[in-house]
């Protein structure tokens, strides 16, 4: 089966859409609260806590490619081809694109907070303490980690082949357990994509049939002259 034909991976390529929004809501909750005396230290701790923790734990066990946070497709309930799948997911490659993917959220926290002052007037928390707005910030950039390592295997999924999908071994619910962290009510029950309709071609006539006619005719006019010699 072709991997294109799996929902969750194509919904996780909308998470790039969310990012934008994430980021902003981050900007909105640190304009509530004025930098501290070493501004400089308050992001490395938001960036350790949000980003780096986060990315150590999904090093560890990356995030499972049939999960969505918050629901997710029971282990005992996948099927062959996503067990398969969930063995591709996570190479080395992909596991340091990961990575650096929580590594570029350091200087965006920097330009972020830099940009925070600026939004005090819209600010949802106004006047609240630095150390309130770096807590409250922590889960929006682990949410941003954890989608930037599914945006980046849901694309190395999409661009495998199907030989490559089969020659796979599947990952049973034990290994998944161990080596994956899942995520989510398991809720999720989704029927494959059917991405290509299978077209029979209509089946040409066989000479037997196209002669057939003929034939008939010949034995009809040879019965008729047989008549009118007897």
């Amino acid at each position: 089966m072709s991997p294109r034909s799996e929902p969750l991976l194509w919904l996780q390529l909308l998470g790039l859409a969310a990012i934008p929004a994430e980021l902003l809501a981050v900007v909105l909750i640190l304009a509530g609260a004025d930098p501290g005396p070493v501004p400089a230290i308050e992001r490395l701790l938001l960036w350790a806590l949000g980003a780096l923790l986060p990315a150590v734990l999904l090093w560890q066990r990356p995030a499972d490619c049939w999960s969505l946070l918050l629901l997710q497709t029971p282990a005992r309930g996948r099927r062959e081809a996503q067990q398969r799948l969930s063995a591709l997911q996570s190479p080395l490659p992909i596991r340091l694109l990961a990575a650096a993917w929580a590594l570029l959220l350091l200087p965006a926290i920097w330009r972020l907070d830099s940009l925070s002052a600026q939004m005090a007037a819209i600010a949802p928390l106004p006047e609240a303490s630095r150390l309130v707005t770096i807590l409250l910030s922590v889960p929006l950039l682990a949410i941003l980690v954890w989608q930037g390592q599914q945006l980046v295997q849901a694309v190395w999924l999409l661009s495998r082949s199907p030989e490559q999908v089969g020659g796979t071994p599947a990952m049973g619910s034990e290994a998944l357990g161990r080596e994956r962290l899942s995520l989510g009510l398991p809720l999720l029950l989704p029927d494959p994509l059917s991405l290509v309709q299978d077209r029979q071609p209509k089946a040409a006539p066989s000479s037997s049939s196209a002669v057939a006619p003929e034939q008939q005719a010949k034995t009809d006019e040879s019965a008729q002259l047989d008549e009118q010699v007897s």
